[in-house]
């Protein structure tokens, strides 16, 4: 799981309106706001007022991630964050460990 923060949230602000974008090359996405995730990250990412929760990434969930808050008044916030996925997934451990404890018994060795 990747957690992507909003450090722009503020809990003295009363009924803030939250909003969560993402920015890929000249690309914008509108992805939380009004209380619900769009597709195709409602059934990807977790939302909370301080966070998302991304279940799992893909390379294509590489670019900048905006959280902006609007408050009481004229109050907003934003906070942005780069996410960088590399690689490819691969399932975990690998290479697998060997079983513990180890089959031959100690002291003498192995073949």
């Amino acid at each position: 799981a990747v957690d992507i923060p909003c450090a722009a949230f503020r809990s003295s602000w009363s009924n803030p309106r939250i909003e969560w974008k993402f920015q890929k090359g000249s690309s914008l996405v509108l992805f939380y706001y009004g209380g619900q995730l769009t597709e195709p990250y409602r059934d990807r990412v977790q939302f909370s007022p301080t966070s998302i929760r991304f279940q799992s990434v893909t390379r294509e969930d590489s670019g900048k991630y905006i959280c902006e808050v609007v408050g009481d008044g004229s109050n907003i916030a934003k906070s942005e964050v780069n996410l960088i996925v590399q690689g490819e997934a691969t399932a975990w451990p690998w290479p697998r460990p060997r079983p513990w404890p180890h089959p031959c018994p100690c002291p003498r060795p192995c073949p």
